[in-house]
Protein backbone atom coordinates (compact mmCIF):
# COMPACT_ATOMS: atom_id res chain seq x y z
CA UNK A 1 0.00 0.00 0.00
CA UNK A 2 1.49 3.65 -0.79
CA UNK A 3 1.80 6.52 1.28
CA UNK A 4 -0.95 7.86 -0.03
CA UNK A 5 -3.78 5.47 0.35
CA UNK A 6 -2.40 4.54 3.70
CA UNK A 7 -3.11 8.19 5.16
CA UNK A 8 -6.48 8.11 3.12
CA UNK A 9 -7.35 4.91 4.84
CA UNK A 10 -6.30 6.15 8.20
CA UNK A 11 -7.74 9.37 8.23
CA UNK A 12 -11.13 7.12 7.03
CA UNK A 13 -10.84 5.39 10.57
CA UNK A 14 -9.81 8.35 12.47
CA UNK A 15 -12.77 10.35 11.05
CA UNK A 16 -15.22 7.21 11.76
CA UNK A 17 -13.98 7.03 15.79
CA UNK A 18 -14.66 10.76 16.10
CA UNK A 19 -18.06 10.82 14.57
CA UNK A 20 -18.87 7.40 16.39
CA UNK A 21 -17.54 9.29 19.76
CA UNK A 22 -19.72 12.53 18.96
CA UNK A 23 -22.42 10.09 18.30
CA UNK A 24 -22.08 8.64 21.57
CA UNK A 25 -21.65 12.09 23.72
CA UNK A 26 -25.04 13.52 21.57
CA UNK A 27 -26.86 11.01 22.52
CA UNK A 28 -25.43 10.97 26.16
CA UNK A 29 -26.11 14.78 26.23
CA UNK A 30 -29.86 13.76 25.14
CA UNK A 31 -30.19 11.59 28.46
CA UNK A 32 -28.64 13.75 30.49
CA UNK A 33 -31.88 15.72 32.46
CA UNK A 34 -32.28 19.57 32.19
CA UNK A 35 -32.18 21.45 36.02
CA UNK A 36 -33.73 24.76 36.24
CA UNK A 37 -31.65 26.97 38.42
CA UNK A 38 -34.24 29.70 38.47
CA UNK A 39 -38.00 30.09 37.72
CA UNK A 40 -36.79 32.70 34.63
CA UNK A 41 -35.59 29.64 32.93
CA UNK A 42 -38.52 27.93 32.27
CA UNK A 43 -40.50 31.08 31.79
CA UNK A 44 -38.00 32.00 29.22
CA UNK A 45 -38.57 28.50 27.10
CA UNK A 46 -42.52 29.15 28.27
CA UNK A 47 -42.79 32.72 25.68
CA UNK A 48 -40.40 31.11 23.11
CA UNK A 49 -42.87 28.05 22.83
CA UNK A 50 -45.61 30.93 22.66
CA UNK A 51 -44.50 31.99 19.74
CA UNK A 52 -44.22 28.45 17.99
CA UNK A 53 -48.35 27.60 18.79
CA UNK A 54 -50.34 29.48 15.98
CA UNK A 55 -54.11 29.53 15.21
CA UNK A 56 -55.02 28.36 12.13
CA UNK A 57 -56.80 30.62 9.33
CA UNK A 58 -59.81 30.15 7.30
CA UNK A 59 -61.24 31.29 4.22
CA UNK A 60 -63.82 34.03 4.13
CA UNK A 61 -66.18 31.62 3.45
CA UNK A 62 -69.36 30.50 5.28
CA UNK A 63 -71.22 27.37 4.52
CA UNK A 64 -74.58 26.99 6.40
CA UNK A 65 -75.84 23.49 7.23
CA UNK A 66 -79.15 23.96 6.81
CA UNK A 67 -78.31 24.42 3.04
CA UNK A 68 -77.57 21.07 2.76
CA UNK A 69 -79.96 19.70 4.13
CA UNK A 70 -80.10 20.01 8.39
CA UNK A 71 -83.10 20.50 10.56
CA UNK A 72 -82.39 21.93 14.33
CA UNK A 73 -85.41 20.28 15.40
CA UNK A 74 -83.78 17.92 17.83
CA UNK A 75 -85.00 14.97 16.06
CA UNK A 76 -84.19 14.49 12.52
CA UNK A 77 -80.87 12.85 12.08
CA UNK A 78 -78.63 15.47 10.63
CA UNK A 79 -75.50 13.29 9.78
CA UNK A 80 -75.62 13.67 6.02
CA UNK A 81 -76.10 17.23 6.10
CA UNK A 82 -72.74 17.64 8.23
CA UNK A 83 -70.91 15.46 6.00
CA UNK A 84 -71.77 17.46 2.50
CA UNK A 85 -71.23 20.76 3.78
CA UNK A 86 -67.88 19.80 5.49
CA UNK A 87 -67.16 18.63 2.24
CA UNK A 88 -68.00 21.62 0.21
CA UNK A 89 -65.95 23.91 2.21
CA UNK A 90 -63.16 22.01 2.26
CA UNK A 91 -63.47 20.96 -1.59
CA UNK A 92 -63.99 25.16 -2.34
CA UNK A 93 -60.68 25.68 0.04
CA UNK A 94 -62.28 25.51 3.37
CA UNK A 95 -63.99 28.54 5.63
CA UNK A 96 -66.67 27.77 7.95
CA UNK A 97 -69.37 25.25 8.23
CA UNK A 98 -71.88 27.17 10.42
CA UNK A 99 -74.08 25.85 12.57
CA UNK A 100 -77.04 27.72 13.39
CA UNK A 101 -79.49 28.11 16.19
CA UNK A 102 -81.38 25.01 16.94
CA UNK A 103 -80.67 21.32 17.64
CA UNK A 104 -79.04 19.05 15.57
CA UNK A 105 -78.97 15.29 16.12
CA UNK A 106 -76.09 13.66 13.86
CA UNK A 107 -73.91 10.56 13.94
CA UNK A 108 -69.87 10.59 13.56
CA UNK A 109 -68.93 14.19 12.03
CA UNK A 110 -65.59 13.95 9.76
CA UNK A 111 -63.69 16.80 9.97
CA UNK A 112 -61.38 17.73 6.50
CA UNK A 113 -58.61 20.46 6.46
CA UNK A 114 -58.84 23.69 6.48
CA UNK A 115 -62.61 23.38 8.04
CA UNK A 116 -63.59 25.39 11.15
CA UNK A 117 -67.06 23.97 12.31
CA UNK A 118 -68.65 26.72 13.80
CA UNK A 119 -71.82 27.18 16.11
CA UNK A 120 -73.37 30.26 17.29
CA UNK A 121 -74.61 30.96 20.03
CA UNK A 122 -77.52 29.06 21.14
CA UNK A 123 -76.86 26.51 18.55
CA UNK A 124 -76.64 22.89 19.98
CA UNK A 125 -74.51 19.38 18.26
CA UNK A 126 -76.32 16.42 19.90
CA UNK A 127 -74.69 13.50 19.22
CA UNK A 128 -76.92 10.26 18.41
CA UNK A 129 -77.04 7.11 21.05
CA UNK A 130 -77.03 4.33 17.82
CA UNK A 131 -74.01 3.15 18.00
CA UNK A 132 -74.37 2.24 14.24
CA UNK A 133 -73.61 6.00 13.48
CA UNK A 134 -70.15 5.61 14.32
CA UNK A 135 -68.23 4.04 11.98
CA UNK A 136 -65.05 1.63 12.58
CA UNK A 137 -61.98 3.81 12.23
CA UNK A 138 -58.25 3.56 13.39
CA UNK A 139 -58.14 5.74 16.38
CA UNK A 140 -56.64 5.00 19.91
CA UNK A 141 -58.08 3.71 22.82
CA UNK A 142 -56.99 4.06 26.50
CA UNK A 143 -53.25 4.88 24.71
CA UNK A 144 -53.83 1.40 22.31
CA UNK A 145 -54.07 1.64 18.67
CA UNK A 146 -57.47 -0.21 17.54
CA UNK A 147 -59.83 -0.21 14.98
CA UNK A 148 -62.88 0.43 16.96
CA UNK A 149 -65.60 3.41 16.52
CA UNK A 150 -65.35 6.85 15.71
CA UNK A 151 -64.84 9.40 17.69
CA UNK A 152 -67.96 12.07 17.97
CA UNK A 153 -65.34 14.67 15.76
CA UNK A 154 -62.96 13.10 14.16
CA UNK A 155 -60.38 13.45 12.04
CA UNK A 156 -57.17 11.52 10.24
CA UNK A 157 -53.91 13.00 9.02
CA UNK A 158 -55.83 16.55 7.95
CA UNK A 159 -54.52 20.02 8.58
CA UNK A 160 -56.19 23.51 9.70
CA UNK A 161 -58.92 22.46 11.62
CA UNK A 162 -61.11 24.10 13.81
CA UNK A 163 -64.17 23.67 16.24
CA UNK A 164 -65.56 27.11 17.50
CA UNK A 165 -68.18 28.99 18.53
CA UNK A 166 -70.40 29.55 21.82
CA UNK A 167 -72.44 26.55 21.02
CA UNK A 168 -72.89 23.17 22.88
CA UNK A 169 -71.75 20.14 22.31
CA UNK A 170 -73.95 17.44 23.52
CA UNK A 171 -72.69 13.63 23.82
CA UNK A 172 -75.96 12.58 25.39
CA UNK A 173 -74.71 9.57 27.37
CA UNK A 174 -75.62 8.99 30.71
CA UNK A 175 -76.38 5.80 32.40
CA UNK A 176 -78.54 4.30 30.44
CA UNK A 177 -76.51 5.07 27.28
CA UNK A 178 -72.62 4.56 26.82
CA UNK A 179 -71.74 4.76 30.30
CA UNK A 180 -73.34 1.62 31.11
CA UNK A 181 -70.44 -0.07 29.35
CA UNK A 182 -67.83 0.46 31.38
CA UNK A 183 -69.34 -1.94 33.59
CA UNK A 184 -69.65 -0.59 37.12
CA UNK A 185 -72.80 -0.72 38.44
CA UNK A 186 -72.98 2.91 39.87
CA UNK A 187 -72.75 3.97 36.05
CA UNK A 188 -75.98 1.84 35.06
CA UNK A 189 -74.57 -1.28 34.61
CA UNK A 190 -76.75 -4.23 35.89
CA UNK A 191 -75.77 -8.20 35.71
CA UNK A 192 -76.21 -9.64 32.11
CA UNK A 193 -76.02 -6.53 30.29
CA UNK A 194 -72.56 -6.28 28.02
CA UNK A 195 -69.49 -4.08 29.10
CA UNK A 196 -65.96 -3.45 27.72
CA UNK A 197 -64.20 -5.61 30.30
CA UNK A 198 -63.50 -8.85 28.02
CA UNK A 199 -62.78 -6.42 24.82
CA UNK A 200 -60.64 -4.21 27.17
CA UNK A 201 -58.26 -7.81 28.15
CA UNK A 202 -58.02 -8.49 24.59
CA UNK A 203 -56.78 -5.38 22.89
CA UNK A 204 -53.99 -5.72 25.65
CA UNK A 205 -53.20 -8.77 24.79
CA UNK A 206 -53.26 -8.03 21.35
CA UNK A 207 -51.11 -5.13 22.12
CA UNK A 208 -48.71 -7.16 24.40
CA UNK A 209 -48.24 -9.88 21.05
CA UNK A 210 -47.44 -6.39 18.81
CA UNK A 211 -50.28 -7.29 16.31
CA UNK A 212 -50.78 -5.16 13.49
CA UNK A 213 -53.15 -2.44 14.79
CA UNK A 214 -55.29 -2.84 11.40
CA UNK A 215 -56.21 -6.25 13.04
CA UNK A 216 -57.32 -5.00 16.28
CA UNK A 217 -60.98 -4.95 14.86
CA UNK A 218 -63.65 -3.83 17.74
CA UNK A 219 -66.89 -2.15 17.33
CA UNK A 220 -70.35 -4.05 17.59
CA UNK A 221 -70.14 -6.10 20.54
CA UNK A 222 -67.46 -5.16 22.06
CA UNK A 223 -68.40 -2.47 24.22
CA UNK A 224 -65.13 0.17 23.83
CA UNK A 225 -67.17 3.74 24.18
CA UNK A 226 -65.57 6.29 21.78
CA UNK A 227 -63.67 9.26 22.82
CA UNK A 228 -66.14 12.65 22.00
CA UNK A 229 -63.27 14.47 19.71
CA UNK A 230 -60.16 13.21 19.07
CA UNK A 231 -57.86 14.51 15.78
CA UNK A 232 -55.29 11.98 14.91
CA UNK A 233 -52.10 12.90 13.20
CA UNK A 234 -53.34 16.41 12.49
CA UNK A 235 -51.22 20.11 12.61
CA UNK A 236 -52.88 23.24 13.71
CA UNK A 237 -55.44 22.27 15.57
CA UNK A 238 -58.12 24.87 16.99
CA UNK A 239 -61.03 24.25 19.94
CA UNK A 240 -62.64 27.08 21.73
CA UNK A 241 -65.56 28.94 23.41
CA UNK A 242 -68.18 25.66 23.20
CA UNK A 243 -69.20 24.07 26.02
CA UNK A 244 -69.15 19.71 26.19
CA UNK A 245 -71.28 18.13 28.43
CA UNK A 246 -71.80 14.49 28.50
CA UNK A 247 -69.21 12.32 27.00
CA UNK A 248 -69.43 8.94 26.71
CA UNK A 249 -65.23 8.79 27.36
CA UNK A 250 -62.33 10.98 27.07
CA UNK A 251 -64.10 14.44 26.24
CA UNK A 252 -60.92 16.22 24.32
CA UNK A 253 -58.17 13.65 22.74
CA UNK A 254 -56.02 14.97 20.17
CA UNK A 255 -53.47 12.54 19.41
CA UNK A 256 -49.94 12.55 17.46
CA UNK A 257 -51.11 16.46 16.56
CA UNK A 258 -48.93 19.63 16.06
CA UNK A 259 -49.62 22.72 16.77
CA UNK A 260 -52.39 22.25 19.14
CA UNK A 261 -54.80 25.25 20.59
CA UNK A 262 -57.74 25.09 23.65
CA UNK A 263 -59.06 27.83 24.94
CA UNK A 264 -62.18 28.74 26.67
CA UNK A 265 -63.65 25.58 26.64
CA UNK A 266 -66.26 24.36 29.31
CA UNK A 267 -66.21 20.94 29.92
CA UNK A 268 -68.37 19.75 31.93
CA UNK A 269 -69.21 15.46 32.03
CA UNK A 270 -69.50 13.43 35.32
CA UNK A 271 -69.00 10.07 33.26
CA UNK A 272 -66.74 7.27 34.25
CA UNK A 273 -63.33 7.65 32.07
CA UNK A 274 -64.71 11.65 31.32
CA UNK A 275 -60.91 13.03 31.40
CA UNK A 276 -61.40 16.57 30.02
CA UNK A 277 -58.62 17.12 27.93
CA UNK A 278 -56.11 14.44 26.75
CA UNK A 279 -53.27 15.32 24.36
CA UNK A 280 -51.73 12.72 23.83
CA UNK A 281 -48.36 12.32 22.09
CA UNK A 282 -48.85 15.56 21.01
CA UNK A 283 -46.51 18.46 20.55
CA UNK A 284 -46.84 22.47 20.92
CA UNK A 285 -50.23 22.63 22.37
CA UNK A 286 -51.66 25.64 24.55
CA UNK A 287 -54.49 24.68 27.01
CA UNK A 288 -55.92 28.55 27.98
CA UNK A 289 -58.68 29.91 29.56
CA UNK A 290 -60.86 26.82 29.87
CA UNK A 291 -63.30 25.47 32.72
CA UNK A 292 -63.14 21.56 33.53
CA UNK A 293 -65.36 19.55 35.84
CA UNK A 294 -65.24 15.74 35.30
CA UNK A 295 -65.80 12.22 36.06
CA UNK A 296 -62.25 12.15 36.12
CA UNK A 297 -59.13 14.05 35.24
CA UNK A 298 -59.13 17.19 34.27
CA UNK A 299 -56.15 17.59 32.30
CA UNK A 300 -53.60 14.22 31.43
CA UNK A 301 -51.15 14.60 29.36
CA UNK A 302 -50.51 11.14 27.70
CA UNK A 303 -48.12 9.48 25.38
CA UNK A 304 -49.78 5.84 24.78
CA UNK A 305 -49.86 2.51 26.68
CA UNK A 306 -46.98 -0.06 27.21
CA UNK A 307 -45.66 -1.64 24.05
CA UNK A 308 -47.80 0.84 21.94
CA UNK A 309 -46.63 3.84 23.00
CA UNK A 310 -42.79 3.00 23.16
CA UNK A 311 -43.16 1.53 19.82
CA UNK A 312 -44.35 4.75 18.14
CA UNK A 313 -42.26 6.89 20.68
CA UNK A 314 -43.77 9.88 20.38
CA UNK A 315 -43.13 11.52 23.52
CA UNK A 316 -45.77 14.65 24.84
CA UNK A 317 -44.14 17.93 24.75
CA UNK A 318 -44.08 21.43 25.15
CA UNK A 319 -47.47 21.97 26.45
CA UNK A 320 -48.74 25.03 28.32
CA UNK A 321 -51.94 24.92 30.41
CA UNK A 322 -52.66 28.56 31.71
CA UNK A 323 -55.38 30.45 33.17
CA UNK A 324 -58.05 27.04 33.42
CA UNK A 325 -60.54 26.25 36.66
CA UNK A 326 -60.86 22.89 37.49
CA UNK A 327 -63.13 21.27 39.84
CA UNK A 328 -64.14 17.47 40.34
CA UNK A 329 -61.69 15.11 38.96
CA UNK A 330 -59.15 12.89 39.84
CA UNK A 331 -56.38 15.34 39.41
CA UNK A 332 -55.81 18.46 38.24
CA UNK A 333 -53.32 18.88 36.08
CA UNK A 334 -51.96 14.99 35.68
CA UNK A 335 -49.41 13.24 33.34
CA UNK A 336 -50.25 9.98 32.41
CA UNK A 337 -50.56 7.17 33.13
CA UNK A 338 -50.85 6.46 29.46
CA UNK A 339 -47.53 7.76 29.25
CA UNK A 340 -45.12 4.68 27.70
CA UNK A 341 -43.64 7.34 24.90
CA UNK A 342 -42.82 9.78 27.59
CA UNK A 343 -43.29 13.55 28.19
CA UNK A 344 -40.69 16.29 28.48
CA UNK A 345 -41.45 20.27 28.81
CA UNK A 346 -45.44 20.57 31.05
CA UNK A 347 -45.66 23.99 31.82
CA UNK A 348 -48.77 25.28 33.95
CA UNK A 349 -49.19 28.43 34.92
CA UNK A 350 -51.90 30.41 36.86
CA UNK A 351 -54.52 27.86 37.10
CA UNK A 352 -57.21 27.53 39.93
CA UNK A 353 -58.73 24.68 41.34
CA UNK A 354 -61.37 23.82 44.06
CA UNK A 355 -63.67 20.94 45.12
CA UNK A 356 -63.68 18.64 48.34
CA UNK A 357 -64.15 15.75 44.72
CA UNK A 358 -60.82 16.88 43.34
CA UNK A 359 -58.15 14.61 44.28
CA UNK A 360 -54.92 15.98 43.81
CA UNK A 361 -53.72 19.25 42.03
CA UNK A 362 -50.42 17.89 39.99
CA UNK A 363 -49.99 14.21 39.62
CA UNK A 364 -47.69 12.49 37.83
CA UNK A 365 -48.90 8.55 37.41
CA UNK A 366 -46.74 5.79 35.95
CA UNK A 367 -45.77 2.25 36.23
CA UNK A 368 -42.83 0.01 35.00
CA UNK A 369 -45.46 -1.48 32.54
CA UNK A 370 -45.33 2.27 30.85
CA UNK A 371 -41.59 3.04 31.65
CA UNK A 372 -40.00 6.62 29.93
CA UNK A 373 -39.20 9.40 31.18
CA UNK A 374 -41.22 11.93 32.63
CA UNK A 375 -38.81 15.48 32.62
CA UNK A 376 -38.99 18.91 32.89
CA UNK A 377 -42.50 19.98 34.32
CA UNK A 378 -43.44 23.39 36.01
CA UNK A 379 -46.08 24.66 37.75
CA UNK A 380 -46.60 28.00 39.12
CA UNK A 381 -49.15 30.21 40.92
CA UNK A 382 -51.87 27.85 41.07
CA UNK A 383 -54.63 28.97 43.93
CA UNK A 384 -56.34 26.10 45.26
CA UNK A 385 -59.59 25.92 47.58
CA UNK A 386 -59.53 22.34 48.42
CA UNK A 387 -58.82 18.90 47.00
CA UNK A 388 -58.92 15.72 48.91
CA UNK A 389 -55.76 13.37 48.66
CA UNK A 390 -52.54 15.18 47.80
CA UNK A 391 -51.35 18.52 46.42
CA UNK A 392 -48.59 17.12 44.47
CA UNK A 393 -48.33 13.36 44.22
CA UNK A 394 -46.00 10.89 42.35
CA UNK A 395 -46.95 7.21 41.78
CA UNK A 396 -44.98 4.59 39.78
CA UNK A 397 -46.87 2.52 40.85
CA UNK A 398 -50.24 3.02 38.91
CA UNK A 399 -50.96 -0.41 37.64
CA UNK A 400 -49.29 -3.40 37.06
CA UNK A 401 -45.67 -3.65 37.43
CA UNK A 402 -43.13 -4.74 34.39
CA UNK A 403 -39.64 -4.41 33.05
CA UNK A 404 -40.04 -0.73 32.09
CA UNK A 405 -38.70 1.32 35.19
CA UNK A 406 -39.75 4.93 34.60
CA UNK A 407 -37.61 8.30 35.18
CA UNK A 408 -39.39 11.24 36.62
CA UNK A 409 -37.48 14.23 36.88
CA UNK A 410 -37.15 17.91 37.38
CA UNK A 411 -39.94 18.60 38.69
CA UNK A 412 -40.72 22.53 40.25
CA UNK A 413 -43.88 23.90 41.99
CA UNK A 414 -43.76 27.51 43.11
CA UNK A 415 -46.56 29.49 44.20
CA UNK A 416 -49.20 27.63 45.70
CA UNK A 417 -51.66 28.08 47.89
CA UNK A 418 -53.94 25.93 49.74
CA UNK A 419 -56.75 26.92 52.03
CA UNK A 420 -58.16 23.71 52.83
CA UNK A 421 -55.80 20.76 52.26
CA UNK A 422 -56.51 17.11 51.79
CA UNK A 423 -54.88 13.95 53.35
CA UNK A 424 -51.33 14.83 51.91
CA UNK A 425 -49.15 17.87 51.15
CA UNK A 426 -46.75 15.66 48.88
CA UNK A 427 -47.01 12.14 48.35
CA UNK A 428 -44.38 9.91 46.35
CA UNK A 429 -44.59 6.02 45.60
CA UNK A 430 -41.39 5.39 43.71
CA UNK A 431 -38.20 2.82 43.24
CA UNK A 432 -35.49 2.63 45.19
CA UNK A 433 -33.64 2.11 42.16
CA UNK A 434 -35.32 4.89 39.98
CA UNK A 435 -36.76 7.86 42.96
CA UNK A 436 -38.12 10.83 41.44
CA UNK A 437 -35.33 13.38 40.84
CA UNK A 438 -34.57 17.31 41.42
CA UNK A 439 -38.03 17.99 43.25
CA UNK A 440 -38.30 21.98 44.07
CA UNK A 441 -41.04 23.40 46.14
CA UNK A 442 -40.98 27.03 46.53
CA UNK A 443 -43.36 29.11 48.08
CA UNK A 444 -45.87 26.77 49.22
CA UNK A 445 -48.66 27.29 51.83
CA UNK A 446 -51.18 24.45 52.55
CA UNK A 447 -53.68 24.79 55.50
CA UNK A 448 -55.56 22.11 57.13
CA UNK A 449 -54.10 18.80 55.57
CA UNK A 450 -53.85 15.63 57.89
CA UNK A 451 -50.43 14.46 57.05
CA UNK A 452 -47.92 17.45 55.60
CA UNK A 453 -45.59 14.58 53.73
CA UNK A 454 -45.72 10.94 52.66
CA UNK A 455 -43.01 9.64 50.95
CA UNK A 456 -40.38 6.71 50.23
CA UNK A 457 -37.86 7.37 47.53
CA UNK A 458 -36.69 11.31 46.08
CA UNK A 459 -33.18 12.58 45.25
CA UNK A 460 -32.75 15.91 45.49
CA UNK A 461 -35.53 17.78 47.38
CA UNK A 462 -35.74 20.75 47.89
CA UNK A 463 -38.10 23.16 50.15
CA UNK A 464 -37.89 27.24 49.88
CA UNK A 465 -40.59 28.77 52.19
CA UNK A 466 -43.10 25.71 52.30
CA UNK A 467 -45.48 25.99 55.34
CA UNK A 468 -47.96 22.99 55.94
CA UNK A 469 -50.49 24.13 58.67
CA UNK A 470 -48.80 27.20 59.20
CA UNK A 471 -45.26 25.41 59.67
CA UNK A 472 -42.13 25.69 57.86
CA UNK A 473 -41.29 22.36 56.84
CA UNK A 474 -37.74 21.50 56.14
CA UNK A 475 -36.22 18.34 53.89
CA UNK A 476 -35.32 15.56 55.47
CA UNK A 477 -31.07 15.01 55.01
CA UNK A 478 -31.74 11.61 53.39
CA UNK A 479 -34.12 13.21 50.59
CA UNK A 480 -31.34 15.72 49.92
CA UNK A 481 -29.05 14.16 48.54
Amino acid sequence: MNQSIFASEIFKRLSLVLLTVLFISSCATQKKAVVWQSSAQPLAEIEKLRQQIKAPKFADRDFLITSYGAVGDGKTKNTEAFKKAIEACSKAGGGRVVVPTGTYLTGAIYLESNVNLHMVDSAKILFSRDYKDYPIVFTRWEGMEVMNYSAFIYAYGEENIAITGNGVLDGNADNENWWNWNGAPRYGWKAGMGNQRIARDSLHKLMYAETDPKKRVFGDGFYLRPNFIQQYNCKNVLMSDFKLINSPMWCLNPVLCENVIVERVKVISSGPNNDGCDPESCKNVLIKDCYFDTGDDCIAIKSGRDQDGRRIGRPAENHIIEGCEMKEGHGGVVIGSEIAGGARNIYALNNTMDSPELDRVLRIKTSSSRGGIIENVFMKDTKVGTYKEAAVKFNMFYEKPGNFIPTIRNIWVENMTVEKGGKYGLMSAAYKSSPVQNVKMININIKGVEVPMKVDYIEGLDFQNVRINGEIVTVPDSLKR
